[in-house]
């Protein structure tokens, strides 16, 4: 074992879990509880993936882009560039274990996922984004839920946009189904930051394939029965944290989950 799963009280610590919820808190829960467990309430320090370090770099160098913008100051590709460098060596404040060469190969696909985003992105690079990476949070207590809080991406002439980075192109259907939960999330969040309805949301994804592509899935704005979808599901993330319901689930998922040798030892 990497740490001991001894016996410990984490009342306080879960008390302050409950003050608040998250997308990416519920996914992680709703995807293993275990691990979720291992993440949140443990806290176990794991080393960050190649992916993780891509994906990290990628996502700041287009909030350095968006902010630009925003500022009037569109980068050019030299300076964006010059962004991608520096957030590349400001990811490496946590460690990554590459293979042999690995590294270089690495950054390059992500360099040529940036440029053909820029050059093929729906966005409209000379007009304003609404806001861009922006911190919000609101009170669920009159529906008998904690405080939603979230970071959303970009917001552009009124939708919701969020970026991925993904290995395979993603299928419209299932990516709608898997990421409702999250961008539910951030539709609460934007009404009531706003007092006003989004004009719907895209998930732009950046697909890390031989000849990277650009793939948008446009959604329309969240319905009232997400919103009640939505809200289940936290009362359900709720429940589980008070009867600390942290049990394991088993999947293909396994396999990549970076508490896979904690799992083995769980009791």
């Amino acid at each position: 074992m990497n740490a001991p799963l001894a016996p410990v009280d984490f009342s306080d610590r879960l008390q302050r879990l409950q003050e608040t919820v998250s997308a990416s808190k519920l996914g992680t829960f709703f995807q293993c509880r275990l691990k979720y467990f291992f993440r949140y309430v443990l806290k176990l320090p794991k080393a960050k993936t190649p992916a993780l370090h891509v994906g990290g770099t990628i996502h700041s160098t287009l909030k350095a882009w968006n902010k630009a913008r925003w500022k009037n100051q569109p980068l050019t590709t030299t300076q964006l560039h010059q962004e991608f460098a520096k957030m590349w060596a400001e990811q490496e404040d946590e460690p990554v274990t590459w293979e042999a060469g690995e590294e270089k190969e690495q950054q390059a696909t992500a360099w040529r996922l940036l440029e053909t985003y820029i050059r093929e992105s729906p966005i409209n690079a000379a007009e304003k984004p609404d806001a861009v990476e922006v911190p919000v949070e609101t009170d669920l207590s009159a529906h008998g839920l904690p405080r939603l809080v979230g970071i959303i991406d970009l917001v552009q002439a009124g939708k919701i946009v969020d970026y991925k980075t993904s290995s395979t192109t993603p299928n419209p259907v299932t990516v709608a189904h898997l990421n409702e939960a999250q961008t539910s999330c951030y539709a609460i969040l934007y009404r009531n930051a706003t007092g006003r309805t989004e004009l719907g949301m895209e998930l732009h994804y950046l697909v890390k394939l031989k000849a990277p592509k650009i793939v948008v899935t446009p959604l329309p704005p969240m319905s009232e029965e997400q919103e009640t979808r939505l809200f289940r599901v936290i009362e359900s993330y709720q429940h589980g944290l008070e009867s600390r319901d942290f049990v394991p689930s088993p999947g293909m998922g396994c396999l990549s989950c970076e508490f896979f040798n904690e799992c083995r030892q769980w009791s």
